[in-house]
């Protein structure tokens, strides 16, 4: 390599079965040498590494003989190395691009396979975008198991102006491929979220408890049909459900209970809300469905905060009413303000989840919305929907791994227990 009056830039990479100590003896080399790094990465994929390193070359140096070193170091590990020299254009473009914004793409699904991971490079490509980083966040990407887990979390960087047009054909490719693809600016509060709030009937249990009700009182068709519409967006939230709340009057508060033992949990529910008051998380339901089943809940899972309806009980019967105020989409946002607010929480760091419209202006104030199982208009309106994992898939939008939670459990034994 010829001499400049700058110091040359080289990038090395290492590869090979991996082993404890191999940072330690390639770095040790460069500081024998005096030789600066600028940039350094590395990744294990089964047992296998794989390190590059940008190193800064310096006047004097006799790079011939660093190399040579380098070389049988490697050949010592067992490892191959590769040198190739980065031309000045190429290290200032490389510079340039540290200033370009990140994004983070998460794909999930019960398996992720050859073709979605294609579909889905193939599309980021399109846009200009390059990845710098795929990395696992499930135990595997293919299913042991018909409930398993897959997700793949890859790192972005390109030109924002690019996001729109790239963010606008997620959608279809996921529909196309029955997964999951969120999308997401690189920030720092992606991982520094703090409130989680949740919509309760259809997101955080199977089902809506107005419904159960309705069929009790033998009015389960006609109710079913209002929720549907009202969940849609079709009808106002206030009128019809002042019209399904009547429609329950005479049904005992008795009955009313025996519903609690009979309307399960959403999917991963418990391993979500668990795992959220492990890492310090606020947790809320802001519901327009019932208090009664949402203190039951706040009790079973340990929830910090509830905003529902009160069902309206005169001598043992329901009367067909509810104590004013009504729990409806604005006051769900209001209410979700309120509480980052006495938190003293950024509503950045604020995640709400939903299915239906009423929720739609919760999932919008959020830093986070995620539409969850949701109806077409929630879906395209909120930042991120998912529709193929239980709700225990939303800890991979953290950027939380499945091994980070079995290190724990492990460790930790009594934190595995499901919540009381």
């Amino acid at each position: 390599m010829a001499s400049t009056s700058l110091p040359a830039t080289v990038l090395v990479h290492f590869s090979g079965p991996d082993k404890t100590g191999l940072t330690a003896a390639l770095t040790g080399v460069l500081v024998e040498h005096k030789v600066g790094i600028l940039d350094i990465g590395q990744s294990v994929v089964h047992e296998n590494v794989s390190i590059g390193l940008l190193l800064e070359i310096p006047a004097g140096c006799d790079f011939g003989a660093l190399r040579h070193v380098l070389h049988h170091r490697a050949h010592e590990l067992g490892l191959l190395a590769r040198f190739t020299q980065v031309p000045e254009d190429a290290l200032q473009h490389w510079v340039h691009a540290l200033h370009h914004q990140h994004f983070i793409v998460t794909v999930l699904g019960r398996s992720i396979t050859a073709e979605h991971l294609a579909r889905i490079s193939a599309l980021i490509a399109s846009h200009g975008m390059n990845i710098e980083r795929i990395e696992r966040l499930s135990g595997q990407l293919s299913p042991v198991e018909a409930s398993a887990n897959a997700c793949v979390e890859l790192l972005l960087s390109g030109d924002s102006a690019r996001e729109a047009a790239m963010r606008a054909e997620f959608p279809a490719a996921a529909l196309a491929l029955s997964i999951d693809i969120a999308f997401q600016r690189e920030s720092i509060f992606r991982r520094n979220r703090r409130l989680f709030a949740f919509d309760m009937d259809s997101t955080l249990i199977q089902g809506e408890v107005i419904d159960e009700l309705a069929a009790m009182a033998g009015v389960g068709e006609q109710v079913s049909a209002i929720t549907q519409a009202a969940m849609r967006g079709e009808l106002d939230f206030d009128e019809s459900f002042t019209g399904r709340v009547a429609l329950l009057k005479g049904l005992s508060a008795e009955r009313v209970h025996e519903l609690l033992d009979t309307i399960p949990l959403a999917d991963g529910a418990e391993r979500l809300i668990r795992t959220l008051k492990l890492l310090g998380y606020k947790t809320a339901i802001l519901s327009g469905g019932f208090t009664f089943f949402a203190r039951a809940l706040q009790l079973r899972l340990g929830i910090d905060y509830v905003h529902s309806n009160e069902l309206e009980v005169v001598d043992g019967l329901v009367t067909g009413r509810v104590i004013p105020p009504i729990i409806n989409g604005t006051r769900k946002a209001e209410l979700l303000a309120e509480i980052a607010g006495r938190e003293g929480i950024s509503l950045e760091q604020v995640v709400a989840v939903g299915d239906g419209a009423n929720d739609i202006p919760m999932l919008n104030l959020a830093g986070m919305g995620i539409a969850y199982r949701a109806k077409p208009l929630v879906r395209q309106s909120a930042d991120q929907s998912i529709s193929c994992l239980g709700l225990d898939g939303l800890l991979y939008l953290l950027g939380v791994r499945d091994r980070d939670l079995q290190s724990h459990a492990a460790q930790n034994p009594w934190s595995a227990e499901p919540a009381q």
